[in-house]
C-alpha cells in the first residue's frame, strides 16, 4: 500500500522544532534587557509569561517547564537589578510566573499524552489495514493491473478504503469499495467484505450470487452475541451497526471475450478510457450499498460495457472526486483525466496521484484507493 500515514514524531525530531525554540528564548532575552533599562514606572515583567505559554504551544511538558524556570530566573535578574527579590511588585510577579509555568506545563503533558495515545491508535490501524488490504497482481490473465491507496493528509481517522481481485476459471473479478465512517470499525467493516470477496469470488458462477456474499459478509457484524448488541452501552453501539455500510463495484471481466460487467452497489462508476476519450459507465440501476439491503430492497443488476484491448477502466472511491481545492471546488477527475487518457495503468496512476495532491495543496480530506485496469492483445506482457 502505497502513500501510508506516519504517526506523528516528537518534537525533538521534528524538522524546525530547534528554531521554534528561538522565539520563547528570544521573548525572554528581549522582555529581560528591556525591563532593566526601562524607566522605574515601566514593568515589562508581566510579559515573560508568554515564553512558556507559547512553548506549551508546540513542545513537550519538560522543556515548557525549562523555558518557565529561565522565565522565573530572569524574572529574578530584573527585581535585583531594580530593586530587589523582597520588593512586593516583582514577589507577586515571580509567584504569578511560577504558577502559570505550572499550569502551561500541565497542558503540555496532557496534549503529549493525547497525542502518543493518537500516535499508537494510528500504528494499529496501519497495522489493521496493511494486512487487510493486500497489494494487488500486476497481471491476471490479459490484464495489466496498477493500484494505489492515497492516505490522507488531516489527522483524521484512518478510511475504510478498499480493493482486491481474484482469478476464476473464465476471467478476473475486481471489487473497489469504501467502508462507512473512519479508523477500526471502518476497517473491520472492509476486512468483513474482502474476506467474503476472497473466499467466494471464485466459486459463484454469477455476480449477482456474489452480490449476495458480500452481503452476507457486511451482516455478519451484527449478529446476535457480538460486540453490537451485547453488553454494556448495546443501544448505542448496535445503532451504529445498522447504519454500517459499505459502497461497492464488483466486476467481471472475461478472458475471451471483450466486455466488462459489473454491479454498482453505490459507488462512483468507474472511467473507460479508450483512443484518448474518458467514457462514464453510468448503470441504469444501481444497487444500494452493502448492508443497506434490508433497508432498500433492489436486486443486484448487471450491466455490460465494451472493453476492448488497449481500453483503461479506472476504479476510484469517493476521495478522489471529493478532493477540494483553495476555492473549495471538487477535484474534476474525468476532465483531468483527458491529458493522460493513453497512458498505461501506471504511469496513468503516477501523473494522478501526483495532480490530486497538487489540487488539493497537499492535503487530502479523506484517504483514497485508485486501481487502473488495462486489457492487453494476446501474448503481450504489458506497455514498454
Amino acid at each position: 500500500m502505497d502513500a501510508r500515514r506516519r504517526p506523528l514524531a516528537p518534537f525533538s525530531s521534528r524538522r524546525g522544532g530547534r528554531l521554534l525554540l528561538l522565539v520563547p528564548f528570544a521573548l525572554i532575552a528581549a522582555v529581560t534587557v528591556v525591563d532593566v533599562i526601562a524607566p522605574p514606572e515601566v514593568h515589562l515583567g508581566p510579559f515573560l509569561i508568554a515564553a512558556p505559554a507559547v512553548t506549551a504551544s508546540f513542545a513537550g511538558p519538560r522543556m515548557t517547564a525549562f523555558v518557565g524556570a529561565v522565565a522565573v530566573l530572569a524574572q529574578s535578574v530584573v527585581a535585583v537589578a531594580r530593586t530587589s527579590l523582597t520588593d512586593l511588585n516583582h514577589t507577586y510577579q515571580i509567584i504569578a510566573l511560577v504558577l502559570i509555568s505550572v499550569i502551561v506545563t500541565f497542558f503540555a503533558h496532557l496534549r503529549e499524552r493525547d497525542e502518543h495515545r493518537l500516535a499508537r491508535l494510528r500504528t494499529i490501524a496501519h497495522a489493521a489495514q496493511s494486512v487487510v488490504l493486500r497489494p494487488l497482481p500486476h497481471r491476471a490473465g490479459p490484464l495489466h493491473i496498477a493500484s494505489v491507496y492515497l492516505a490522507a493528509e488531516e489527522e483524521a481517522q484512518m478510511g475504510g478504503d478498499l480493493y482486491a481481485a481474484a482469478r476464476t476459471a473464465s476471467g478476473t473479478r475486481l471489487l473497489i469499495g469504501d467502508a462507512r465512517g473512519k479508523g477500526l470499525d471502518a476497517i473491520s467493516e472492509a476486512s468483513l467484505v474482502l474476506g467474503a470477496f476472497r473466499v467466494t469470488a471464485h466459486r459463484e458462477h454469477e455476480l449477482p450470487e456474489l452480490i449476495g456474499q458480500l452481503e452476507e459478509g457486511v451482516g455478519s457484524a451484527e449478529e446476535p452475541g457480538s460486540t453490537a448488541s451485547t453488553g454494556h452501552g448495546a443501544g448505542e453501539a448496535a445503532d451504529d451497526a445498522d447504519e454500517a455500510f459499505v459502497t461497492a463495484l464488483v466486476l467481471d471481466i472475461p478472458d475471451r471475450e471483450p466486455v466488462v460487467r459489473l454491479v454498482n452497489c453505490g459507488h462512483p462508476p468507474p472511467l473507460l478510457l479508450r483512443q484518448g476519450r474518458v467514457i462514464p459507465l453510468d448503470t441504469a440501476e444501481a444497487r444500494p450499498p452493502l448492508g443497506l439491503a434490508d433497508v432498500l430492497a433492489t436486486d443486484a443488476t448487471v450491466a455490460t460495457f465494451p472493453f476492448e484491448v488497449g481500453d483503461v477502466l479506472l476504479l476510484y472511491t469517493d476521495g478522489v472526486v471529493e478532493a477540494r481545492d483553495a476555492s473549495r471546488a471538487f477535484y474534476p477527475l474525468a476532465e483531468r483525466l483527458t491529458a493522460w487518457a493513453r497512458e498505461d495503468p501506471q504511469t496513468l496512476l503516477d501523473r494522478l496521484r501526483a495532480d490530486l495532491r497538487s489540487y488539493a495543496g497537499g492535503h487530502l480530506g479523506d484517504d483514497a484507493a485508485l486501481v487502473a485496469v488495462e486489457r492487453l492483445a494476446p501474448g503481450r506482457s504489458g506497455r514498454p
